[in-house]
């Protein structure tokens, strides 16, 4: 729901916030103390977000939902401003309305949250899965999304309301019912979808055939592969799972195994002015740096690849052009805390041996 200028004003006087803008951003919303949430800021940056709330109940991407909405983004046509789950755009500000809610009682809010409780619902592929869009997209949006955390963002709220968790304690009971149903439903696709490579888990990739379940490409820079980023997610929201069945407990120790077997040695990002002053990045040889791994793994050989937008597969991260070396992150640390904490710990509380 896009709403004029002078409902803002309302929604303000409704809240109970007299300013809104402040230093509080899309960034940190979520770090706040629990107090934050109900001061006047709080409450100030819940009603900015309440602005961007399209009438499916989701929020789009791309912006700072935090701030008021701008002339040039209320002046977008209703497609560009459409209602996803990516890189958390719904699931974030329904976090903070929850916080409000739990906070103040606020009935504007609770509102909205419940509705866009229900887009994330209705939003749920038969099979389990979730699209990076809905309404559905054509293309790759369409896909079974992990890519920048949309379905875990998805099923871990939706599994903190289901248990009653704060600050969604005062979800009712059809829609925890709901909620804990379709997060079964997402368990079993995600088990699904986990890529077995000679009978052996593996992990998965950050887009999955909506139809097939089929590891599946995005952008010319995002081809069907194994996922060193996304799988870290996952894997650490399987590990939340209180009595992990036998087909959990297999899929993170597939996960970790492959995690262990995949990891890149000896090499560093280095961050550097290039020969034109400008900002540049490469790998370079380091035998101290700590582990790394790639955001990419080819499907069967395990092998890290790196793309450029031109499509072309390189297995040199230094042979890809400047403009995404630098604008995207195709080496990094994802699974490093779930090999060296989570891991163990999890071993060690459902007594494994």
């Amino acid at each position: 729901m896009n709403f004029p200028r002078p409902f803002l004003g309302l929604v303000m006087l409704v809240l109970g916030a007299d300013v809104f803008a402040g230093t509080v951003r899309w960034g940190n919303v979520l770090q706040q103390p629990a107090a934050w949430y109900a001061s006047a800021e709080g409450r100030a940056v819940a009603a900015n977000m309440l602005a961007y709330q399209t009438a499916e109940g989701g929020w789009p991407t791309d912006v700072d939902t935090t701030q008021a909405p701008s002339a040039e983004f209320l002046a977008l046509q209703p497609r560009q401003r459409a209602a996803t789950l990516d890189d958390r755009a719904t699931t974030r500000p329904l976090t903070v309305f929850a916080r409000v809610v739990s906070a103040t009682g606020d009935a504007t809010l609770r509102a909205a949250f419940l509705r866009g409780f229900d887009y994330l619902l209705a939003a749920q592929y038969p099979n389990g899965g979730w699209p990076q869009y809905f309404p559905l997209k054509p293309g790759y949006h369409s896909h079974i999304t992990y890519n920048d955390g949309a379905m875990i963002g998805v099923m871990s709220l939706l599994r903190d309301a289901a248990q009653g968790k704060e600050p969604f304690a005062f979800v009712d009971a059809d829609r925890r019912a709901r909620a804990a149903a379709a997060v079964a439903r997402g368990m079993e696709c995600v088990l699904r979808t986990q890529v077995k490579q000679d009978g052996k888990l593996t992990v998965w990739c950050a887009q999955h055939d909506e139809n097939t379940l089929a590891p599946a490409g995005a952008r010319h820079f995002e081809p069907p592969s194994l996922s060193g980023a996304e799988s870290a997610d996952i894997t650490r929201f399987l590990m939340g799972v209180e009595n992990p069945s036998p087909a959990i407990i297999a899929a993170i120790e597939g996960a970790m195994h492959w995690f262990q077997s995949v990891a890149i040695h000896g090499l560093r990002i280095d961050n550097a002015p290039g020969p034109d002053g400008k900002n540049d990045r490469h790998a370079v040889a380091d035998h101290a740096a700590p582990a790394l791994w790639a955001r990419f793994y080819e499907l069967g050989t395990n092998r890290p690849i790196f793309i450029g937008r031109d499509k072309v597969i390189h297995f040199d991260f230094n042979a890809i052009e400047r403009e995404r070396r630098t604008g995207y992150t195709y080496l990094g640390t994802w699974p490093e805390k779930l090999l060296a904490q989570d891991y163990p710990r999890w071993r060690a509380r459902h007594h494994l041996p």
